[in-house]
């Protein structure tokens, strides 16, 4: 039976993150792109994530996504056989990104959230602007809305260090980015790497933080070889 493949989408994505690939691949495999809006914790994210998963699967995260994926796996280690981190950070918040937070969160409050994700988020996504992208992420963050943004930025903000988990982490894994990615830099991904020296690392030249988006077809390519 074909391992089912679940996605998880990063902060104020969802399946349309990984709409290439969910084209290219639901043919042969079951793919189920979980939600995460409701939880204000990676932990309480992870536990109802797993609760409504099959009893094994290939779990692939992005930047968020991946955070949640290593929470995931941190869990319940033995349900999941094959693992994809894409551009993604292992570590705990950083004490000047924590310090930002506060002030995001109140401008989501104050109805300032489709302002915010234009002057602050969705410049940083990509590594060329490209208004079909931007418009998508745009249109992606208003589906999810301010309490969406808040919960996600506090399980965020207060989420742990995995490093020490991922030295345990055996199964085949893939560590894929782009070389431009400004949010979750170059560094975090070849920390990862050695972490997890039986990982593959992939690196996309002149690609930002959404490969799965900017780069569907070398970002399809590598998920097509890790699943098999």
């Amino acid at each position: 039976m074909t391992l089912p493949l679940v996605f998880l989408p990063g902060m104020m994505c969802d399946a349309r993150l990984f709409s290439p690939q969910i084209a290219a691949l639901s043919a042969r495999r079951t793919i189920v792109c979980a939600a995460l809006s409701g939880e204000r914790s990676m932990a309480e994210m992870a536990d109802r994530v797993l609760g409504e998963l099959p009893p094994r699967f290939a779990l692939a995260g992005l930047s968020m996504g991946g955070i949640l994926a290593m929470e995931m796996i941190r869990q319940q280690p033995n349900r999941i056989e094959r693992l994809v981190l894409m551009a993604t950070n292992p570590l705990a918040e950083q004490p000047k990104v924590k310090a930002g937070r506060e002030p995001q969160i109140e401008r989501a409050k104050t109805g300032a959230l489709a302002a915010m994700m234009e002057d602050t988020f969705i410049p940083r996504y990509l590594a060329r602007p490209d208004p079909e992208l931007a418009a998508l992420c745009h249109d992606m963050a208003m589906a999810a809305g301010p309490e969406t943004f808040i919960r996600q930025s506090e399980a965020l903000r207060d989420r742990p260090d995995q490093c020490e988990m991922l030295r345990g982490v055996d199964c085949p894994t893939l560590i894929l980015s782009g070389d431009e990615d400004r949010l979750c830099p170059p560094e975090r991904h070849a920390l990862m790497k050695e972490l997890m020296p039986h990982a593959v690392r992939i690196s996309l030249p002149g690609i930002g933080h959404l490969p799965t988006l900017e780069a569907p077809e070398e970002t399809t390519k590598a998920l097509t070889a890790w699943l098999t």
